[in-house]
C-alpha cells in the first residue's frame, strides 16, 4: 500500500480524529490586535474626540481684556494721567450650549465605534492571513508527501528494471513524474513561506508556531447561519459610527442655524479722567450683525448633516450585502469541501483499482502514474478547499462578532 493511500485513508477517517484547533490561541490573538497600528490610531482617536467634547462643552468664548492709558495736557490746566480697563466675554445664547454638549457626546460615540471597527478590520486581515498561511502550507505537504511516493516508486522501478520485469521507459516516465512534483514542492513551499513572512510581517506580536496547524473537518455553525446573519447586522459598529457622524452632524447643523443670531458680548468698563477726578464704572454690550456668511455656513452645515443621512443609509445596505455575502460564501465554500472530499475518495479508490491492475499486468506504469497526479491534485483541492470553508465560516464569525470580536 503506497503512502498516498495511506494519508486518503487517514483523510477519509471521523473528525474526532483531528479535533485540534488550527486558529492561534485567543490572548494572542487578542494582543495581536491589541498592538495593530490601525487599532492604536483608532484609539487616539477616541482621545482626540473626548478632548473636542471638552472643548465644545466649554465653548470658544473666552475672557477678553482690554484698556488704554492716556496722558493729557489741557492748555492753562495741566497734564492729567487717564486709563480705561473693559474685561468683556461672549455669552452663548439659549439652546447653543446644549447642542455643542450633543455633537461632543456624538463625536465620541463616533470614533469609539470606529475603533471598534478598526479593530473589526484588523481581524479580518488576520484571518485571511492566517487561512493563507494554513492554505500553502496544506498545498505544500501534500506536495511533499507526493515527492516521496514517487521517489518510493522510481526505487521500486528501478529496481524491477534491474530484474529485467521493466522497461528502462517506465523508470523514464517515474523520473520524469518525480521531477513534476519536486517543481511543484519547491512553488508551494516557497507560497507558504511568503504567506508566513506576510502574516508576520502584518501582526509581529502574534506567535507563530513552529509546525502548521492543521485544521480538523470544518462545520457550518450551530447557531445557524442567518441568526449569524442577523447578528452581523445588529452587532455592527460601522453602522454605529455611521448613525453617531450623522446625528453629530445634525447637531451641528442646528447650532450653526441658530448661529445665524450671533452671541452677545457683555462686560464691566471702569475709568478714571482728570487724575482720578472723574471715575465711573459700568456695563458694556457688544453683538455681532450676522450676514451672509453665517447664512451661508448655516447651509452648508445643513447640506452636510443631509449628505452624513444618505451615507449612513449606504452603510446600511453596505453591512446588509456584507452580511448576505458572509452566509452566502459560507454555504458554498462549505459545499465545496464536500464535493472535493468526495472526489478524493472517488480518486483513492479508482488509484487502488488501477494499482491492483498494474501487478496483474492489465494497467500501463503511464496509467498509474496518471492517476497518481489526478489523486495529487484531488488531495491538493480538498486541502484548499478545507482551508477555504475555514476561512469563509471564521469570517462570518467574525463579523457577527462571534469570534475575536466582543459583542
Amino acid at each position: 500500500m503506497t503512502r498516498s493511500i495511506v494519508c486518503a485513508m487517514l483523510l477519509a477517517l471521523p473528525a474526532p480524529l483531528f479535533a485540534q484547533s488550527a486558529l492561534p490561541p485567543e490572548p494572542a490573538v487578542q494582543e495581536a490586535l491589541n498592538s495593530h497600528p490601525s487599532v492604536l490610531a483608532a484609539s487616539a482617536r477616541v482621545d482626540a474626540a473626548k478632548a473636542e467634547a471638552r472643548a465644545l462643552r466649554a465653548g470658544t468664548h473666552e475672557f477678553i481684556v482690554s484698556g488704554s492709558y492716556i496722558r493729557r495736557a489741557v492748555e492753562r490746566e495741566g497734564s492729567y494721567d487717564e486709563y480705561d480697563a473693559t474685561v468683556s466675554r461672549a455669552i452663548r445664547l439659549p439652546g447653543k450650549a446644549q447642542l455643542d454638549r450633543k455633537a461632543g457626546q456624538f463625536g465620541i460615540s463616533a470614533a469609539e465605534n470606529r475603533a471598534e471597527d478598526a479593530r473589526h478590520q484588523a481581524a479580518i486581515l488576520l484571518n485571511d492571513l492566517w487561512w493563507d498561511w494554513l492554505a500553502a502550507s496544506a498545498e505544500a505537504v501534500v506536495d511533499s508527501q507526493s515527492v516521496t511516493n514517487y521517489e518510493a516508486a522510481l526505487a521500486a522501478v528501478r529496481r524491477r528494471v534491474q530484474l529485467r520485469d521493466a522497461a528502462p521507459l517506465d523508470a523514464d516516465q517515474t523520473e520524469a513524474a518525480l521531477g513534476e512534483a519536486r517543481a511543484m514542492a519547491a512553488q508551494s513551499r516557497g507560497r507558504a513561506d511568503l504567506a508566513r513572512a506576510r502574516l508576520a510581517a502584518r501582526f509581529p506580536a502574534l506567535p507563530l508556531p513552529v509546525s502548521v496547524p492543521e485544521p480538523d473537518q470544518p462545520a457550518l455553525p450551530a447557531e445557524g447561519l442567518e441568526v449569524m446573519a442577523e447578528q452581523v447586522i445588529t452587532r455592527s459598529h460601522e453602522i454605529g459610527a455611521a448613525d453617531a457622524e450623522a446625528a453629530r452632524m445634525g447637531s451641528l447643523a442646528d447650532r450653526a442655524r441658530r448661529d445665524r443670531r450671533a452671541d452677545p458680548s457683555l462686560g464691566i468698563r471702569v475709568f478714571s479722567e482728570r487724575d482720578g477726578a472723574e471715575r465711573g464704572a459700568g456695563l458694556v454690550l457688544s453683538m455681532p450683525l450676522g450676514g451672509r456668511a453665517r447664512a451661508a455656513a448655516a447651509d452648508r452645515a445643513a447640506s452636510e448633516a443631509q449628505a452624513a443621512s444618505s451615507e449612513l443609509a449606504l452603510v446600511r445596505l453596505d453591512v446588509r450585502e456584507m452580511a448576505d455575502g458572509d452566509v452566502a460564501r459560507a454555504r458554498s465554500a462549505f459545499a465545496a469541501w464536500q464535493r472535493t472530499r468526495e472526489a478524493l475518495d472517488a480518486q483513492v479508490a479508482a488509484l487502488q483499482k488501477l494499482r491492483r491492475g498494474q501487478q496483474l499486468g492489465a494497467i500501463d506504469l503511464s496509467d498509474v502514474l496518471q492517476g497518481e497526479r489526478l489523486t495529487h491534485a484531488a488531495f491538493r483541492s480538498e486541502a484548499l478547499a478545507r482551508t477555504e470553508a475555514h476561512r469563509a465560516i471564521n469570517r462570518l464569525r467574525i463579523d457577527s462578532h462571534n469570534l475575536w470580536i466582543s459583542e
